[in-house]
């Protein structure tokens, strides 16, 4: 297994925890974004696999998120979040200089990394969309319908069909089991308004993967 380090990097609101996989000679460099309520400590498979793939691997806990500062779970702006991924790539780029970048985003980092495709993609080398939150998330909306949100468990077997890795979240305590926030609600429905709003990532290549049975992210229309 590769080994990683962290760091702190300063974002938009407070300082973020930063994790890399170091790769001498990258081929190119693969920016992670990870999903609502985890952190980059989840994603040690995917960045060995990358890192034997002749990639560098960069990635943050979002803010709220992992080891990074700010109330738990709780993001306001998606803008912000996009930004930080971006001071980030600044970051891998200045170690590896015109080496090309490769965002990758699962779940709710898919939103994200399409947002950043839509303000940085000049500067990418290709997209790649893992289950991402784009179109219409019918959670959101029936959510923030209630005057309180009400705190509805995930069930750990909808993440996988591998019974560890919903094993394995369960157990995690820098992985968020509350509820959602309603202002975190209302970035995502803000911010997948905007995505729709965005126009398409033009000729940057683009890989979108998607469960056809993914029950907490459904393909949207």
């Amino acid at each position: 297994m590769s080994e990683s380090r962290t760091y702190k990097v300063a974002g938009v609101r407070g300082l973020n925890m930063a994790r890399e996989w170091p790769n001498d000679q990258p081929r190119y460099v693969a920016v992670l974004i990870h999903g609502y309520g985890e952190h980059m400590g989840r994603y040690e498979h995917v960045a060995d696999r990358l890192v034997r793939h002749g990639a560098a691997v960069y990635g943050i806990d979002h803010v709220g998120h992992g080891e990074s500062e700010g109330d738990r779970a709780l993001i306001v702006d998606f803008e912000d979040v996009v930004t930080d991924v971006h001071t980030l790539e600044e970051y891998a780029r200045a170690k590896h200089p015109g080496v090309p970048v490769v965002a990758i985003g699962h779940s709710m980092g898919g939103m994200i990394a399409a947002r950043y495709a839509q303000r940085y993609g000049d500067g990418l080398a290709a997209l790649v969309l893992s289950g991402p939150v784009i179109g219409r998330w019918e959670l959101v909306s029936t959510l923030l319908s209630f005057d309180e949100i009400p705190d509805l468990p995930l069930d750990p077997a909808m993440l996988s069909r591998d019974p560890s890795v919903g094993a394995a979240a369960g157990a995690d305590p820098l992985v968020w089991h509350g509820p959602f926030k309603r202002a975190t609600l209302e970035a995502f429905d803000e911010a997948m308004t905007t995505i729709a709003k965005g126009g398409t990532f033009g000729a940057l290549p683009t890989l979108w993967l998607h469960g056809e049975d993914d029950q907490l992210v459904p393909v949207g229309p």
